[in-house]
Parts: C-alpha cells; structure tokens; sequence
C-alpha cells in the first residue's frame, strides 16, 4: 500500500502523517510525504512533537511534489494544498481539512498532532479492508 501526504509547505502536517503512517502501518505501508510550496525545513514543532512520540523527525527534509516520482499512489491525502495536488495521480484521494499548526501552541500543536495521528490509524484500518 502506497500512502502519499500532501500540504502546502511539507513541515508540520503531512510530515507527522507520514510518520504515523510508519508508525503504525509497521512496515506494511509506504508513506511519503511532499508539498505544493515546500518550506526550508520540518518545523521544529514537529520535530519535537513526534519525538514526544518516539519517532525522530530530524532527518526530514520537506520535499516538492515533483520529486515524488509519477508512478500512481494507492491513496493521496491532502490536508489544504489548494489547485495543486489534483495533479497527482492516485487511486484513492482524500480531503483532510487540518488548521496549519504551525503558529500554534505547544499545546494546541499537540491537538492538531494527535488528530492527525487518529486520522492516519482509521485510514490505515479502512484500507486495509478494501480489496
């Protein structure tokens, strides 16, 4: 199964999907995360909201759609990229409407952190029963 995430700058939201998405998916899954507009790093937000979790986003990089290949995904999930995410080929595609957390709080960043960790866990089961 191959899971791609999509925001407009790849630093906070689609970045912890993707990390969820290992965490969770256990290997069973390939995620990747990429942006519309990417940002010059992983918000150190994020950073250090995932590693409250035990994954280490560090060695993160944001990364543009152009680098995520054209081979098509199983299932694209975009979390409020505007026009520029319909162009990626996908069997399945998925709205999240996510506020950017950037600007937010450690703890209301936490909030947005764990919705999207809840969100990745039910898609994960939800694919997993389709054929």
């Amino acid at each position: 199964m191959r899971i791609l995430f999509v925001c407009t700058e790849n630093a906070n939201r689609s970045q912890m999907a993707e990390a969820f998405a290992r965490m969770y998916g256990k290997g069973s899954v390939e995620a990747a995360s990429a942006g519309s507009r990417p940002g010059a790093g992983v918000n150190p937000k994020a950073v250090a909201a995932m590693a409250e979790l035990g994954y280490d986003l560090s060695a993160h990089r944001p990364k543009g759609l152009e680098e995520i290949g054209s081979e098509p995904w199983d299932c694209v999930v975009t979390m409020g990229c505007g026009d520029a995410c319909p162009g990626v080929p996908a069997k399945r595609r998925i709205e999240w409407e996510l506020p950017d957390p950037k600007a937010l709080p450690p703890e209301e960043y936490r909030k947005v952190r764990d919705e999207i960790g809840r969100r990745v866990r039910q898609l994960l089961a939800n694919l997993q029963r389709l054929p």
